[in-house]
């Protein structure tokens, strides 16, 4: 009897250690690469491609002009309170990734201006943009910040596939897939608010 619940222990046991040593190198086995993340948090820009330093430094300022936009909004009195409620959502998400970035780079030694020439920040707002939501008020100010932010999404997510498909630093690809699945749910959401304005 102790024989047979010690095999019935043991095949569990094999099955998980094999899985295990198959998702090493592959990263096709979410929460199985526990393994891999020591040495990925103390990156160094040896390991850190091109492209991972681009989507650093591209997304670091982007970022920061989301919680600019998302700081005028909640200034604004008589906005719908579904909006304001997604502003502070996406300010509590973003200072910490910013704050990540900001790590990666001092990590690796590289500089914000180091990074960031000849780069296409996509979805940034202009000046004016910014001037606009900066005027507008109440029910105005919730329409445009909503359209300004949906534009302003989209071109992270469009960055975020850029790495995704190019970065080599795995902390920093996955970084960029949490942006796209996060900032995809919250476009949709802002489609809805939009609608019911």
């Amino acid at each position: 009897m102790n024989t047979r619940y010690a095999a019935a222990a043991a095949l569990p046991l094999a099955v998980i250690l094999a899985l295990a040593g198959c998702s090493a190198g592959s990263g096709s086995m979410p929460g199985m690469d526990h393994g891999a993340a020591p040495m990925s948090s103390a990156t160094t820009a040896a390991s850190a491609s091109e492209a991972d330093i681009m989507f650093v430094t591209m997304m670091i300022p982007h970022h920061e002009q989301a919680i600019e936009m998302s700081d005028t909004l909640l200034s604004k009195s008589g906005v719908d309170e579904r909006v304001t409620a997604l502003a502070e959502k996406i300010k509590a998400a973003q200072q910490p990734e910013i704050d990540t970035m900001k790590g990666w780079l001092s990590n690796w030694g590289v500089s914000m201006s180091e990074g960031m020439s000849g780069m296409d920040h996509g979805g940034m707002m202009s000046e004016s943009d910014m001037q606009a939501l900066e005027s507008a008020d109440g029910g105005d100010a919730a329409r445009l910040y909503l359209e300004q932010m949906i534009e302003h999404h989209q071109g992270a997510i469009d960055r975020a596939k850029e790495e995704i498909d190019g970065g080599t630093d795995a902390e920093v690809v996955s970084l960029a897939q949490s942006i796209v699945d996060s900032q995809t749910a919250e476009i949709s959401t802002m489609k809805d608010l939009m609608g019911s304005l």
